[in-house]
């Protein structure tokens, strides 16, 4: 029989473990298949732990990967698609924004031969504030243009992956992960579905907008190296806008004679070239921050404790889940 693993990654979701279980539950024996159900607990300091080990103790096809601290959502899934052993693997939010009712449609899909399903919001509306709005409108021409791939506007991190998706993703072992573009990434063959995000059900979002502008920029810098070369043509035209200026001022002190040089216009150079430079050096610390996490070559997660037994089973960095 097929089976499916579900992959919910909570961070102070409490409120909300016991609904997406439910309903998840409900579509996954629809389905007729062998599932199980695993959320990944990223530090919470609330009790979406209990609630999950209440789960596990109703059905232990729920069960938990429980990791030491808060490491980011990126490395939540990270670690859920190292601990699933389905066929295939569903990756969806666990305040139910994702409604677990579309993973019919992603089944259907894959049934019909996708290994990449991407879920991809109807509406921007669902974003809630209009500045999140924009800055989402925005942030796809601006990583088209700069990465040179293509992300539809909308798309999300509800997605569903083939097995063979999934072991390509386990061989990533990157801390700075855009895991949008790492689907898109790797290839394979890819369906979109379109689906109407829901309101959350409880508690509060932990991505405010300075959060999800660092999101944005680690996907810029993890798939461009643009914004690094960008500073050689900025280098090039200043130079060459120097020159020239230095040639006007040759040709008019010949014509004209020499006179008193500006105040002003000394201030205006110095700050501008200063502004330039720091704006450079702030670009190049971006990578070399980057560069400085992934020589160290930590361990992308550590596990406190595993809730269920079965098929919950934890993948070796860098490869497949045995």
């Amino acid at each position: 029989m097929t089976t499916l693993s579900v992959v919910i990654p909570a961070f102070n979701e409490e409120a909300n473990v016991a609904a997406v279980t439910a309903r998840t539950r409900a579509v996954l024996e629809e389905l007729g298949v062998d599932w199980s159900i695993v959320f990944v607990d990223d530090g919470s300091r609330d009790r979406t732990v209990e609630r999950i080990r209440a789960e596990n103790a109703a059905d232990p096809r729920v069960q938990g990967l429980i990791l030491s601290r808060n490491f980011g959502k990126e490395i939540a899934i990270a670690a859920g698609l190292r601990a699933a052993k389905g066929d295939a693997v569903v990756v969806m939010d666990a305040d139910l924004q994702h409604p677990p009712e579309t993973i019919r449609t992603f089944h259907e899909a894959w049934t019909g031969g996708a290994e990449v399903v991407l879920g991809r919001r109807r509406v921007e509306d669902a974003l809630g504030s209009r500045r999140r709005q924009f800055a989402s409108r925005l942030f796809y021409p601006v990583f088209r243009a700069l990465a040179g791939m293509s992300l539809e506007p909308g798309t999300v991190d509800f997605v569903l992956l083939d097995r063979k998706a999934v072991d390509a993703l386990n061989r990533f072992d990157e801390r700075a992960r855009f895991t949008k573009g790492l689907f898109h990434w790797i290839g394979f063959q890819t369906a979109t579905i379109a689906f109407d995000c829901e309101v959350r059900h409880g508690g509060n979002s932990s991505f405010n907008f300075r959060r999800l502008s660092r999101f944005a920029l680690d996907g810029i810098i993890s798939f461009s190296s643009f914004p690094l070369r960008v500073w050689s043509g900025i280098g090039a035209a200043i130079s060459l806008g120097s020159i020239l200026y230095a040639l006007y001022f040759f040709v008019r002190t010949l014509i004209l004679g020499a006179d008193v040089p500006g105040f002003p216009s000394l201030i205006v150079a110095i700050t501008f070239l200063s502004g330039i430079q720091l704006l450079s050096l702030g670009v190049f610390g971006e990578y070399l921050s980057r560069i400085y996490e992934e020589v160290k070559a930590r361990p992308l997660y550590l596990v406190r404790e595993e809730i269920g037994t079965g098929p919950l089973k934890i993948a070796p960095p860098g490869g497949a889940a045995a």
